[in-house]
């Protein structure tokens, strides 16, 4: 024997064995009666043993075909009790989730969501753990990150969760006080209220209209690794501060912010669900991405939000 029987052979000699005829088996396969027994000339032949005899008129399985036949149909029955409980997993999904977030996005957006998740699906146990930084890609410690911006890695699987834009913003009273920048360049002499995440440069911001892109080194009062402090300082009129439209639009919305240097551009910070690929069946990963991109895009279109933004390619 060269190679071991595929279900389709399997499931080829159990229909065959059925219909008791080749012409029979050839309607039931809409095919030739020809192409009936050229296909179990070439498994037998494989196999290396006559799984029937045939006469003009009817055919009957050899001993060797029975012990073949009865192996068959137990592993078909097998494969589609397989089959449905993958689907029931996929329906009713259980385990542990692991979720990586960022502090303040990560408190604010995803453990609300999480715990709506977990209603919906009590099979799941969830466990959350915010870090300033993203984790290395690499390490699975964790199923889903939710990050800002594709990963460099094209091994990593990358789902859009939504569209997010940085804005630059400041209270209605520093803007009283000090007035609005007109242009870039008058971030050098306005407070500015950097976020120092990982590598970014400090103090250091990159504005783009149209094709041209300016680098400001902004004059930096005051600066923390958590975006939600930064935040606070700008509503208490303490400078300009550079966030996620998600984390500030409720501010934005009720005129506790005002957003400055609006014709420009900065750094996208679209919203990601990142996985390897060795998750990508999981029951609990594929619900867990589906419940968010639901979710985001309802919130998103309440807020009058961007909803989406292309897929991966």
């Amino acid at each position: 024997m060269n190679s071991p029987s595929l279900p389709s052979d399997m499931a080829f000699f159990s229909l065959l064995a059925r219909c008791g005829s080749l012409a029979s088996a050839a309607r039931e396969f809409g095919v030739s009666a020809p192409a009936v027994t050229k296909r179990l000339a070439q498994l037998e032949a494989r196999l290396g043993v006559q799984l029937l005899t045939r006469s003009t008129r009817r055919m009957h399985v050899t001993e060797e075909g029975e012990l073949y036949l009865l192996h068959a149909r137990r592993i078909l029955s097998d494969i589609e009790d397989m089959e449905r409980l993958v689907s029931s997993a996929r329906q009713h999904p259980q385990g542990l989730l692991r979720v990586n977030a960022t502090l303040g996005f990560g408190r604010n957006h995803v453990a609300p969501l999480l715990s709506r998740f977990r209603k919906r699906y009590p099979g799941v146990d969830v466990q959350l753990q915010l870090t300033v930084s993203p984790p290395p890609l690499t390490d699975d410690a964790f199923d889903v990150c939710i990050r800002f911006g594709e990963p460099p890695d094209a091994r990593i699987i990358a789902k859009p969760i939504a569209a997010n834009r940085r804005l630059l913003c400041a209270s209605p009273a520093y803007i009283a006080k000090h007035g609005a920048p007109a242009q870039p360049s008058d971030l050098a002499r306005h407070a500015c209220i950097d976020i120092r995440h990982g590598s970014e440069t400090y103090g250091v911001w990159r504005l783009r209209r149209g094709k041209r892109v300016e680098t400001v080194k902004v004059n930096v009062r005051m600066s923390t690794n958590d975006g939600d402090i930064a935040v606070n300082w700008a509503l208490d009129g303490h400078g300009i501060v550079q966030r996620a439209e998600w984390d500030i639009a409720r501010h934005l919305e009720s005129g506790r912010l005002v957003q400055v240097l609006k014709p420009y551009q900065l750094p996208a910070a679209d919203i990601y669900a990142v996985y390897s690929a060795t998750h990508q069946y999981a029951s609990r990963v594929i619900a867990f991405v589906n419940f968010l991109q639901r979710a985001f895009a309802s919130k998103a279109s309440a807020a009058g939000l961007p909803r989406g933004l292309p897929a991966r390619e």
